[in-house]
């Protein structure tokens, strides 16, 4: 008669495990791993930019204008923006990127900040042609910008911030810049004024309680920074020195009805180099 089999026994789980300290080590370091992963991604989230590209500045400076020359490869007739108009741009590598165009009216230019948060860039188009006669205007709406962007939370990475001297085709040239080419004379002469209109408002408002809020007539707040810089300048504005980040400047000319080649690198004509700029963000 066969005997009955019996059952192997089973080990406790704290057994088993004690029995096998390789088990203990393994798990340890495979949680640990785990928390090092999802403490790097969590970060990365946190940090990272959006994919929108804003298009800020004063009215008539040719935001609407730059946006249709890039999204239609065409400049079509525009007129002064009273609300928020949102495009989608294919890049020539593929990329695909939204255009924000936030009007520049001084009442509704607040939507900047319903965007801010999600931008991969800034982008604040000037009149280059108008600018030395407009300095004191520009410049107040630059500081809310420059303001908004050193107020983002230290965990969001800030966007690029790229000042586009539009319009450089109309500038008028003396004998002596003759030769010079029309964007960097829009460059320089964009950089110059705001530096200087920038420095008269950080030196009034070093001693005062604030300016008025984004885009609200009247109301104050405690925007007494954004213009801080650290370098040899000793302090006064200087766009190399601004502690908010790198700045950067390309000129940019369209006319309506003209057609643009995406495929078009011509020294800089056109917007050719800010194309080229939205292709080469990370």
């Amino acid at each position: 008669m066969a005997e009955p089999e019996v059952a192997p026994e089973a080990l406790p789980v704290s057994s088993a495990l004690a029995a096998s300290p390789q088990v203990l080590i393994a798990a340890s370091l495979f949680v640990a791993l785990l928390a090092i992963a999802i403490s790097l991604w969590l970060r990365r989230k946190s940090q990272s930019r959006g994919n929108t590209i804003l298009f800020v500045g004063p009215p008539d400076a040719g935001k609407t204008a730059v946006l249709s020359t890039l999204v239609y490869r065409q400049t079509l007739p525009s007129h002064t923006s009273l609300q928020t108009n949102t495009s989608v741009l294919t890049l020539l590598n593929n990329k695909t990127v939204t255009l924000v165009d936030v009007p520049g009216h001084p009442r509704i230019r607040d939507q900047l900040l319903d965007h801010l948060s999600d931008a991969k860039a800034v982008i604040f188009v000037v009149d280059a042609s108008t600018v030395s006669r407009n300095g004191a205007a520009v410049a107040e709406h630059l500081h809310k910008v420059l303001h908004a962007i050193t107020s983002l939370p230290p965990s969001h990475t800030p966007p690029a911030l790229l000042i586009l001297a539009h319009k450089s085709d109309l500038l008028k040239t003396g004998a002596a810049s003759a030769a010079a080419v029309p964007d960097q004379l829009a460059i320089n002469r964009v950089r110059t004024v705001l530096e200087r209109e920038l420095e008269k408002r950080r030196v009034s408002q070093s001693g005062a309680v604030g300016i008025e809020g984004l885009g609200a007539d009247g109301e104050e707040s405690s925007e007494g920074a954004g213009l801080e810089c650290n370098g040899p300048s000793g302090g006064s504005f200087k766009f190399a020195e601004w502690e908010g980040g790198e700045v950067e400047f390309l000129g940019t000319s369209v006319a309506v009805g003209e057609k643009v080649s995406a495929e078009e690198k011509s020294g800089g004509k056109g917007i050719s180099e800010l194309s080229q700029w939205l292709e080469e963000l990370p």
